[in-house]
């Protein structure tokens, strides 16, 4: 008599892009086994429900992820697709971090109105109404401009692109990899790179969580790691998790690694843009963890931690 084939429940948020990820990662675990059917499990969760308030007034960490690692963890759901910008760096027990794909591009993008003639962020007009709740963001933007003006903006891509060309806003904000997830690149003005804007921790990367106990999906989802992207978001997510500041918190990092030498840039600023700290230190790649807490501890020495 043949086994059944188990099925590998996917829970994933419900958003366009949130679906484009988790049909993704189905894609690559059918690449990778043939033992397994894979099926998705969509979860609403109060980030979504909730287009209007800010988000770092809504709970703090977790409002994108907290519905969804539950089903997992309530065996409604064999794992939990994320994005891991999304993701708290604090361990969740009973669940197990076991997949981090290949990062996407991860810088943020400028996108303008369709007619807009402007050519750089330095050539944004005194005074433009910018679309971003990312405290993060809007920190680094007031860092160097301080004449622009940051509004809140809510919604999935294809709401907040049209708040834009209806005229709300002269700019808005969006992450390079989700834009160009869903096909809509070509609405890229330009990006915003370092020194100007660094990523979010763990920024265009994809986490995915299962039960700890479950070692079967544990393998399969280490088949789909990458390894350099691991490095990379393990010592930006010690960083964050050592400074005990959560995702919203107006902090940038970038981590790269050059051959045999993984460097961690961060930046930590006052909500207004006024103060900020920059820290850039270099380690072993084999050790990403402790390079990440070494850039925290040197950013709470110049007294970082009273903005967090």
């Amino acid at each position: 008599m043949a086994t059944e084939q188990r099925i590998i429940r996917i829970a994933t948020r419900e958003s366009q892009l949130a679906m484009w990820q988790a049909n993704y990662i189905a894609d690559r675990l059918r690449e990778t086994t043939s033992l397994f059917d894979v099926a998705l499990v969509p979860v609403s969760t109060i980030g979504d429900r909730d287009r209007t308030e800010p988000l770092r007034e809504m709970g703090g960490q977790g409002v994108f992820t907290r519905e969804v690692q539950r089903v997992v963890i309530e065996n409604h759901a064999d794992i939990a697709v994320h994005s891991l910008k999304d993701l708290p760096t604090g361990p969740i027990p009973g669940l197990s971090l076991a997949g981090i794909p290949e990062r996407a591009p991860r810088f943020d993008a400028m996108i303008l109105p369709k007619d807009s003639q402007v050519q750089s962020f330095d050539d944004l007009p005194a005074g433009s109404r910018i679309g971003t709740g990312s405290p993060r963001r809007q920190s680094q933007l007031l860092s160097s401009r301080r004449d622009l003006e940051l509004l809140e903006i809510r919604g999935n891509l294809d709401t907040r692109l049209k708040k834009l060309d209806d005229g709300e806003y002269d700019a808005i904000i969006l992450a390079e990899a989700g834009l160009r997830r869903l096909g809509l690149e070509q609405r890229i003005s330009f990006l915003l790179t370092p020194p100007l804007m660094l990523p979010a921790v763990g920024q265009a990367a994809l986490g995915i969580e299962c039960r700890e106990d479950d070692q079967e999906v544990i393998e399969l989802l280490h088949q789909i790691s990458h390894a350099q992207t691991k490095i990379e978001v393990t010592a930006e997510r010690s960083c964050m998790f050592t400074l005990q500041a959560g995702c919203h918190a107006p902090v940038g990092v970038l981590c790269q690694q050059d051959q045999e030498v993984l460097k961690l840039d961060a930046v930590a600023l006052s909500p207004d843009g006024e103060v900020r700290f920059d820290v850039s230190v270099s380690g072993d790649p084999a050790s990403p963890a402790e390079l990440g807490a070494e850039v925290a501890k040197r950013l709470m020495e110049q007294g970082a931690s009273k903005y967090l």
